[in-house]
């Protein structure tokens, strides 16, 4: 837990940003009665019927405030080496350094890297981060909890 604190104690640094990534799945689901007519007051039913389900991922910088989601169909370690590139190259492509945090699922590791990657490119993102993990299954509990205080 020390480890994590120090992180979220260190100085903004747009070269070197902290990064926060976590998951949640959410179930879909769809209205099953016919809406009210025009001009009818709104109706709100408890019947619907399942859609399936969706993984979010966030992605957070808390001292910028910039964030960004992905949804995907699973929630898989190469769901989440996806989102690691994405945020690699797409959110911080002029990162020397991403800072990342994220609890520690059984998926979010480098060997995820290496099973959806070529060698080549999983050692290239596994080199732009720097990796750190909570022992919470939230990456962002412990900055929330140091940011209401």
């Amino acid at each position: 837990m020390e480890d994590i604190l120090d992180v979220y104690e260190r100085p903004y640094d747009s070269l070197n940003p902290v990064v926060c990534i976590d998951e949640t799945n959410k179930q879909l689901i769809k209205e099953t009665r016919i809406p009210c007519a025009p001009g009818q007051p709104e109706k709100v039913d408890y019947e619907y019927e399942r859609n399936g389900i969706a993984d979010v991922f966030m992605i957070f910088e808390p001292l910028s405030g910039k964030r960004d989601t992905i949804v995907t169909k699973t929630r898989t370690g190469i769901d989440f080496t996806h989102a690691l590139q994405y945020t690699s190259d797409v959110m911080y492509p002029r990162a020397e350094k991403i800072v990342l945090v994220t609890d520690n699922l059984n998926t979010h590791t480098t060997a995820s890297l290496y099973k959806t990657f070529p060698p080549e490119e999983a050692h290239r993102l596994a080199d732009r981060f720097e990796w750190h993990y909570t022992q919470n299954t939230q990456a962002g509990w412990i900055w929330q909890k140091l940011k209401s205080e």
